[in-house]
């Protein structure tokens, strides 16, 4: 019989259930839950953002009257998005070792918009063959009790 797991993520914390098709319900694999950064990207970004000035003007950056303006550079990648990306990757690799170790047959991505997205682009080829079903909705925070209701129509019967 085919071992399904199931695993349920947005972008900072997941967990990975394993389909009972005799009981109908699930239970969490041998793997505890995952945690990523709850971080604001604010709390994330710890330094001051560093400062340009202006190319406009003939002056001197800083030098009054003649265009030199000071203002805060943005950066690059938002610290936030970026600890997002990282946490889906970390998941990525849990997922590709236990695959090889053919820990699953089959893998249901149950995941928030965002945290989908960089699973899909992450995944191994290895888990993206597992992969039955895929559905973008955030459910971190429904109990494991009442996840049948939500994933029934996406289980093997």
């Amino acid at each position: 019989m085919p071992t399904t797991w199931i695993l349920i993520a947005d972008g900072a914390r997941a967990r990975l259930l394993e389909q009972d098709r005799k009981a109908r319900h699930f239970s969490p694999t041998s793997e505890q839950e995952f945690f990523g950064s709850r971080a604001q990207s604010k709390e994330i970004a710890s330094d001051d953002r560093g400062r340009s000035f202006d190319s406009a003007g003939r002056g001197q950056p800083g030098d009054v009257g003649t265009g030199g303006h000071r203002h805060a550079m943005e950066p690059r990648t938002d610290p936030q998005r970026y600890a997002e990306y990282a946490f889906a990757r970390d998941l990525s690799d849990h997922l590709e070792k236990a695959a090889n170790e053919h820990r699953f047959d089959r893998l249901i991505l149950v995941a928030a918009p965002k945290a989908l997205g960089d699973l899909r682009e992450l995944l191994p080829k290895t888990v993206h063959g597992k992969i039955v079903a895929e559905i973008d909705k955030d459910l971190t925070n429904v109990p494991t009790r009442d996840l049948g209701k939500h994933l029934d129509a996406h289980l093997p019967h």
